[in-house]
């Protein structure tokens, strides 16, 4: 089992912000994005980690940058480790060599930009906090064929884990703790502006698209994912992780049944284990049994695995 990294801790950079998952440095004109194998589950830093999931964010977030970039322009400068290490020297940090280890195959040095304050969530199935809204709605729902989600309509006979008409654009507030609240389209042209949405509605379904008919030809289905955007000397680029097992929920293919939750290629099996617990989910949680660890770092592998056709490489 590799090395789980929690935390990558590098002396003499300024650290701009530490997430649940990646610390972030400023490095003056760039940001280094540090994946660590951090897990959390009810919005719960976990103890322990995962080992290799940053690796396999940040590899698969790799992957589809360079598969929509004709879509719209990212971040990544670069994710080659020798060249990190070399914009760390010139940053000031005289032993950057020693953090190679922390840094390899996790870490991508980005553009600056200014964030977008909205997340940009593509549903193409109904799961999740969706399907729990939609059954709400149904409840109160009085002769009439159809309902609105989050300004979509969409028709009362859908099940769980439905395929959607089309895939549809419900974007979300990015709050600094707990969960983000789904909001409509119209509500985000409130916050943001509507040109500026409607652009980033347009850019988040082409890429959706793009990325679900490919994940298709290798038995993944994407049913939600969500992207975050920036502003870059006016231009908006498309920021932070991409089509992950973090920002989206995967499911294969084969064993797809609408009508019931599937199983997803994330860290499910950490929230399953979790609910059997007496536990609070609140801080600290508790330490997961090895089995757990495990189970859950090859579901990870597994997303890479599947969707890019090749094993997660070692020593990146």
């Amino acid at each position: 089992m590799s090395t789980i990294v929690r935390s990558s801790d590098i002396s003499g950079l300024k650290k701009h912000i530490t997430g649940k998952v990646r610390d972030v440095y400023d490095l003056g004109d760039s940001l280094l994005l540090v994946a660590s194998d951090r897990l959390s589950a009810f919005d719960v830093v976990l103890p322990g980690g995962i080992p290799d999931k940053g690796r396999v964010l940040t590899q698969l977030s790799l992957f589809w940058f360079d598969m929509t970039r004709n879509i719209v322009e990212n971040h990544v400068i670069t994710a080659d480790a020798d060249e990190i290490i070399e914009h760390m020297k010139k940053a000031g940090v005289e032993d950057a060599e020693d953090y190679r280890d922390s840094i390899e195959g996790r870490t991508i040095l980005g553009k600056k930009a200014e964030q977008i304050p909205i997340e940009c969530v593509v549903r193409g199935y109904l799961s999740g906090s969706a399907w729990k809204e939609y059954k709400e709605l149904l409840a109160n729902a009085k002769d009439t064929d159809t309902v609105t989600l989050h300004g979509v309509t969409l028709p009362t006979t859908l099940v769980e884990s439905d395929r959607l008409p089309e895939p549809v654009f419900t974007p979300a507030t990015k709050e600094s703790s707990g969960h983000d609240i789904n909001i409509s389209a119209e509500q985000a042209r409130d916050v943001v502006g509507k040109e500026l949405v409607d652009e980033l509605e347009r850019l988040s379904l082409a890429i959706y698209n793009k990325a679900s008919d490919y994940a298709r030809t290798r038995g993944i289905i994407i049913s939600d994912t969500k992207f975050e955007f920036g502003l870059r000397d006016g231009k908006i680029i498309l920021i932070d992780e991409i089509l992950t097992p973090d920002s989206s929920r995967f499911w294969a293919v084969a064993d797809y049944e609408p009508g019931r939750p599937q199983a997803a290629f994330d860290k499910q099996f950490v929230r399953d284990y979790l609910e059997t617990l007496d536990w609070d989910k609140t801080y600290p949680g508790p330490t997961l049994p090895p089995d757990i660890v495990e189970k859950t770092s090859e579901r990870y592998r597994e997303a890479y695995r599947r969707i890019v056709g090749k094993e997660l490489a070692r020593g990146l």
